[in-house]
């Protein structure tokens, strides 16, 4: 009888798990994977305007020719757009970066200190939330630390205006590969 329990018991708890995960099914489970990206509510809004009621989708046939969504993209291949996501890359360069997704359109940099100030540090998240190159498509976070006396390091507010300048390059450096791509 032992035996024959043991040989069985593998597969009662299997049971009991499929039975277990079966019942949480129906869950809503918040967590760290389930909240709204940046980038989320553009690619929403592009794909409902994408639904038109056209047989062909919300332009209709085109054969070719540049639509509206096209030229905003400056390319194809990666969600978000390409001379903001090149410019980004360009314009900070100089930091290491920990992070770079294209199709989410987020940039994360590691920890940088620069030559002149070696008890200094800065770190830059970018995030470019759509495929139109504006001004409100991309956000930068930046984060600044001091070494102390006691050799720990210590988190000092960003400058407001240090954070602006930042996305300011980046568009700058956008528009430049813009123009540059036009003209070719």
């Amino acid at each position: 009888m032992s035996r024959l329990r043991s040989y069985f018991l593998p597969f009662i708890m299997l049971a009991i798990a499929s039975i277990f995960l079966t019942a949480c099914e129906g869950m809503n489970v918040t967590g760290p994977d389930t909240f709204e990206r940046p980038n989320d509510k553009w690619q929403k809004r592009d794909r409902e305007r994408a639904k038109g009621n056209s047989v062909f989708g919300g332009e209709g046939l085109n054969f070719g020719g540049k639509s509206e969504k096209r030229q905003g993209q400056g390319g194809a291949g990666i969600g978000v757009n390409a001379y903001l996501w090149r410019a980004t890359l360009d314009t900070i360069s100089f930091m290491p970066l920990a992070s770079a997704d294209p199709f989410g359109g987020v940039v994360l940099t590691d920890w940088h200190s620069p030559n002149a100030t070696p008890r200094e540090r800065f770190k830059l998240n970018v995030y470019i939330l759509g495929q139109a190159l504006r001004a409100d498509a991309i956000r930068v976070a930046a984060f600044r630390q001091v070494k102390t006396q006691t050799n720990e390091w210590q988190a000092i507010p960003m400058d407001a205006k240090a954070v602006i300048d930042i996305e300011n390059s980046i568009l700058t450096r956008a528009r430049q590969l813009r123009s540059e791509s036009l003209t070719q």
